[in-house]
């Protein structure tokens, strides 16, 4: 939380005095278009008095405290999950290094059964993205992850044995199974510590080291492979050098996962590097930025209706209404808790278009990304018939992409929009593409190149895609389930097995071609998503500007307005044209409907571009 916002923000509760009368106000204040203008200049002379002036002692002390919070989630918390995240993506991508090692050779497989292994895993891995995710939720990421992990590298590790397909095939659908939900349990457990207008940023040194892991796995893999050298003249009963790499990936693993049970907490209150003064704050802040959140979409004088509020600020501008009623009391469940699902998260979830229709993005644009973690040494093999040297050579692209990934996601916060950086992104992936199908095969060197260019804009879109749903799905159940859902976007690892397949070898342009094509779809998706949520928002603007001041209040803190939008009231009126009251009725109980539209279900909220 930058010290402007905190200022504002501090200020503006200083201010409310919490007084029962204030809440009425300022919803019919910010709805009210007849609000003259000496309250508006007034009110902007305060918010230019609170920006220069010296801070007093109060807003002092809890910058100070806010900035040692954050220090240590980015140094103790952040560093850890990249970690583990790392590793998740080496175990996953380790069998394409072996491969340049002669791994299906050595054991006596065809080539084209390491791509059926690959299928297989991606299979697994993305079916069971939400059950993951779900599972993940319900007893803690502090618990799942680190359980799945230990025992996922404890597969790697039997690598060593594998001798027939049948083995490699069952090691890889065991290792999917227990890798799924992997990302968007770690992710959701990520976004519980920051606020919106944090999260990117993080979420971008996070998802980077899917990248490093391929500079780093190819590295690793030039290593071992330069002091274990391949050959006919190995020992039989010596190590060869992929069983090496399988050794030392799945053992590291095992012991991070151990680690893991001490080191990573459920929630804030028990987090074990922070004060007390800290534990309390950290909750204190997410509490703010959630009530803040769900306060931001209702029109005030002088919006524009075709200018749509930015995620991370809507709302920071104008203090809560009230008190922090979202912070937990005294023995009630932290809001950062890592637990907790219900049934109105999942139906939620599911019934959410925009869910599906990013999925849909998400997986296009994300052929690249699975394809190359795995393919990328495959691809290189023209260059060079050194295993070592190979791997050498995966190294820069997978480093242009992490870099240019931070970049675009410190980008992304810094403007506050999510779909312009994904855009652009887009196009650079697309340019890199194009040279690589446009350059003849002897150009190998520009090829390369272009592979760099491509790699770069290659990790963009899928973070991105996250960080918009963090900021846009203020209930965390319903966050969890979407983020695991969204997981499905992995499938794109199922068509690059298919894609890149070694008939294709080694210019593989029939890939590039249709990769080619699906990330140009992808890019049409996310441009039209864009305009979609933009209409959206003025749709909910224009209804919400017809209602009075305490139709607001009940929408914006109970769901309740005179609206039966919603997925569910969706789902109830077609039931209720299709199967009559009665059915209705059941079906809306089931799905909680009386309980009201929660987050950003209700038509006070604003999506964030």
């Amino acid at each position: 939380m930058g010290p402007v916002e905190l200022r504002r923000l501090t200020a503006s509760l200083e201010r409310d005095d919490y007084d029962g009368g204030h809440d009425e106000r300022v919803y019919n204040d910010r709805r009210d278009h007849s609000l003259d203008d000496e309250a508006n200049e007034a009110e902007m002379r305060d918010y230019a008095t609170l920006e220069a002036g010296p801070l007093d002692a109060d807003a002092e002390r809890m910058e100070r405290l806010d900035r040692a919070t954050v220090r240590k989630l980015d140094t103790v918390l952040l560093p850890f999950l990249a970690l583990l995240f790392l590793f998740n993506s080496l175990d996953r991508s380790n069998i394409g290094n072996a491969e340049t090692a002669d791994f299906t050779k050595d054991v006596g497989l065809q080539p084209s059964d390491l791509n059926d292994a690959v299928a297989v895993f991606f299979a697994f891995f993305v079916t069971l993205q939400p059950v993951g995710a779900a599972l993940g939720r319900k007893y803690g990421m502090a618990v799942w992850v680190p359980s799945c992990m230990a025992l996922w590298g404890l597969c790697t590790a039997l690598h060593i044995w594998v001798r027939t397909k049948w083995q490699l095939i069952l090691l890889r659908m065991v290792i999917g199974t227990l890798e799924a939900g992997f990302y968007p349990v770690t992710v959701s457990y990520l976004s519980l510590f920051y606020t919106r207008f944090e999260f990117a940023r993080r979420l971008g040194l996070f998802y980077g080291q899917y990248a490093v892991a391929g500079a780093m796995g190819g590295l690793l893999a030039a290593g071992v492979f330069t002091h274990f050298p391949t050959g006919a003249d190995i020992p039989t009963t010596a190590w060869r050098p992929w069983q090496v790499l399988f050794a030392l990936e799945g053992g590291v693993t095992v012991v991070l996962a151990l680690v893991g049970f001490v080191w990573l907490p459920h929630n804030a209150r028990t987090a074990w590097f922070l004060t007390p003064e800290q534990r309390g704050w950290a909750e204190e802040r997410i509490a703010r930025d959630r009530q803040l959140d769900e306060s931001a979409g209702l029109p005030r004088k002088g919006d524009d209706a075709g200018e749509e509020r930015e995620e991370e600020t809507a709302g920071l501008l104008a203090g809560p209404s009230t008190p922090t009623a979202a912070a937990a009391p005294p023995g009630g469940k932290p809001v950062t808790d890592d637990r907790g699902l219900s049934r109105g998260d999942v139906f939620s979830a599911l019934l959410d278009w925009k869910l599906w229709y990013l999925l849909f993005c998400n997986i296009l644009s994300a052929v690249p990304a699975t394809a190359f973690s795995v393919f990328l040494p495959l691809v290189l093999r023209q260059l060079t018939s050194s295993p070592a040297h190979v791997n050498l050579l995966t190294a820069p692209p997978f480093l242009c992409g992490a870099g240019i990934l931070y970049a675009f996601t410190y980008w992304s916060d810094k403007v506050r929009k999510r779909i312009m950086p994904i855009l652009w992104g887009l196009g650079l992936l697309l340019v890199g593409l194009v040279g690589v199908v446009v350059f003849p095969a002897a150009w190998m060197w520009a090829r390369y190149v272009a592979l760099c260019v491509l790699l770069g804009g290659t990790f963009i879109a899928s973070p991105l895609t996250i960080a918009w749903f963090a900021g846009n799905v203020p209930e965390t159940g319903k966050r969890a389930v979407v983020l695991g859902v969204n997981g499905w976007g992995n499938l794109a690892g199922v068509f690059s097995a298919l894609l890149f397949r070694p008939k294709y070898g080694p210019t593989y342009e029939v890939p590039f071609f249709v990769t080619l094509g699906l990330v140009g779809v992808a890019f049409a998706g996310y441009a039209g998503f864009g305009v979609l949520i933009a209409r959206e928002n003025r749709e909910r603007k224009a209804v919400v500007a017809r209602w009075g001041g305490a139709e607001v209040e009940a929408e914006q803190r109970l769901g309740r307005g005179p609206s039966e939008a919603g997925p569910v009231g969706s789902v109830v009126r077609f039931v209720r044209a299709v199967a009559g009251e009665g059915w209705a009725r059941r079906v809306g109980g089931y799905l909680g409907e009386g309980e009201g539209r929660r987050g950003d279900e209700r038509l006070t909220f604003l999506y964030g571009l």
